[in-house]
């Protein structure tokens, strides 16, 4: 009884209602059912075995890396709404100097999978052969693409609104009175950098009215990463920059370490805004000011595609954009009067 008592207030519900749902008797809703099987989970009880879901296929989910923290996160909302729905997700992660893409693809395909979703893969490089996506549409089988778009493939791409975000971090930049706008962001083949060259081109235009020529000259490139990012931010300070925006967060945390090695301080001397507002960045000193992808959101859009597409259920072949957020913290702050 003890134990009915500790499911039933986990779970907002009656000591009896939780009976029902574990002896898997009628008269209870699915929302009030999963409600007890899920407060089972947190409280660390088994589930008994008539609560047992049998899968309803295998799903491949495809992410470069688990260091960045946005791909955990991705990873965590797909393989939570597969399970919803009854499918078990199969996670392939590209460390390095592990199996490429393409070979978790055929392993994946070994295993019979029902469909794929590719997370930032090699659909976001510009110059990656698409060819192998083509092969997975010619065997009928069901993917989706998540950030990153690539023409001539028949298949749902659901992406953050990379222009867009540019377009947030540079207003709010350029409201606290900065006028020597950095962009420090990764390779241009990737079509999350190109676009987001693009829309940061745009903004100093619209905001700043700088000519196009000299817009670019305030983006630096380097790798997707804490080092890169602070390489970056390195050379956006030598031309005088007092704000880099970042094409991730953990570039950010790179360019915060650049800016303080220099003996400067975020905000007062530079300020800096990253992109994802992965888990941990409000923790940080100070808290990172950020562009939020919704990840939730496009998670869940991705996942909802591809089982349609499992289901026979016809599925528009188009990129669906997601608005992002700004997401104001402590590492911006008025442009320093010098």
């Amino acid at each position: 009884m003890a134990t009915l008592a500790q499911i039933a207030a986990e779970a907002r519900v009656s000591e009896a209602t939780v009976s029902r749902v574990l002896n898997d008797k009628p008269g209870v809703s699915e929302a009030t059912r999963q409600a007890v099987i899920t407060a089972l989970d947190v409280l660390g009880y088994e589930r008994p075995a008539q609560l047992r879901q049998r899968s309803a296929g295998l799903i491949g989910l495809v992410v470069p890396e688990l260091e960045n923290p946005i791909f955990p996160a991705f990873a965590q909302v797909i393989e939570a709404a597969l399970a919803r729905r009854r499918f078990t997700p199969v996670l392939c992660t590209q460390s390095p100097g592990s199996l490429s893409e393409d070979e978790y693809v055929e392993s994946l395909l070994e295993h019979g999978v029902a469909g794929i979703i590719f997370v930032s893969g090699k659909h976001a490089d510009i110059q990656a052969d698409h060819e192998r996506y083509h092969l997975l549409l010619e065997r009928k089988l069901p993917v989706v693409f998540v950030n990153g778009f690539a023409a001539g493939v028949d298949a749902p791409f659901v992406s953050v609104d990379d222009h867009v975000a540019m377009e947030l971090a540079v207003s709010h930049l350029a409201h606290l009175g900065h006028r020597r706008i950095g962009l420090a962001i990764g390779p241009e083949r990737f079509v999350p950098s190109a676009r987001k060259r693009e829309g940061f081109v745009r903004a100093l235009r619209t905001h700043l009215d700088l000519p196009e020529a000299e817009a670019r000259e305030w983006i630096s490139e380097a790798i997707f990463s804490v080092e890169g990012g602070g390489a970056a931010t390195r050379e956006l300070l030598d031309r005088g920059a007092t704000a880099v925006v970042c094409g991730s967060d953990m570039m950010a945390i790179g360019a915060i370490r650049a800016v303080r090695s220099r003996g400067l301080e975020v905000p007062d001397d530079v300020s800096v805004v990253g992109f994802d507002d992965s888990g941990l960045v409000a923790f940080l000193d100070p808290p990172l000011t950020t562009v939020r992808q919704p990840v939730a959101q496009m998670g869940g859009t991705a996942v909802n595609a591809l089982i349609d597409a499992i289901n026979g259920q016809p599925v528009p072949s188009r990129e669906y954009l997601f608005d992002p957020e700004l997401v104001l913290r402590g590492s911006t702050g008025r442009a320093p009067s010098r």
